[in-house]
């Protein structure tokens, strides 16, 4: 019984691993600046490595998107969103984590779902601030933005890609080129 219920919960944790993608981004806006990544990488923790990843996510759309002063605003409503959400999704994670050993079947299945209910919550307040800023861009920057978000290597969340050859699936890659696709 023990070993079935690890075998339909690994599944389930797995998945909520994908969720966490931005973890403790907060944290890494007020860590000091190590002297060398080569050397203190080894040291990081899960969590910092996490925060930093989106820290680097939120310095490359921005530099990508070439952002003016006059964007600044909605900018960093986006930014903070990413940070807000990968804080929330982080800590919600470490809950669980501290909780899973005493968890039945049940309690397994509602707390995935709560975290999956956040991850919904989330997407949407980044969706929302997402269009305050993507509202403000200039064409060239809404071109970018929309070559980044057909991008699947740069995309928030990325299609599955085929492990061999490094591709897109065919269905993602063909949606890019269609007329009126966004």
């Amino acid at each position: 019984m023990k070993n079935t219920l690890r075998k339909a919960a690994l599944p389930v944790v797995l998945s909520l691993a994908m969720f966490a993608g931005a973890a403790f981004a907060q944290e890494a806006s007020t860590a000091p600046a190590p002297a060398s990544s080569a050397t203190h990488a080894a040291g990081k923790t899960h969590a910092q490595r996490r925060a930093d990843a989106v820290e680097q996510r939120i310095e490359d759309m921005h530099t990508q998107l070439k952002i003016t002063d006059a964007q600044s605003a909605q900018w960093n409503a986006y930014a903070q969103t990413m940070r807000d959400n990968a804080t929330r999704a982080a800590a919600a994670f470490h809950d669980r984590a501290q909780n899973l050993a005493g968890m039945n079947a049940d309690d397994v299945m509602k707390s995935y779902a709560q975290l999956a209910q956040m991850h919904a919550d989330d997407m949407q307040k980044l969706s929302t601030a997402w269009s305050a800023l993507y509202a403000v861009l200039l064409p060239d920057q809404k071109q970018i933005a929309n070559d980044m978000f057909h991008n699947r290597a740069s995309h928030p969340h990325p299609m599955p890609r085929n492990r061999a050859t490094g591709a897109a699936p065919a269905s993602a890659s063909s949606s890019a080129t269609k007329p009126g696709g966004t």
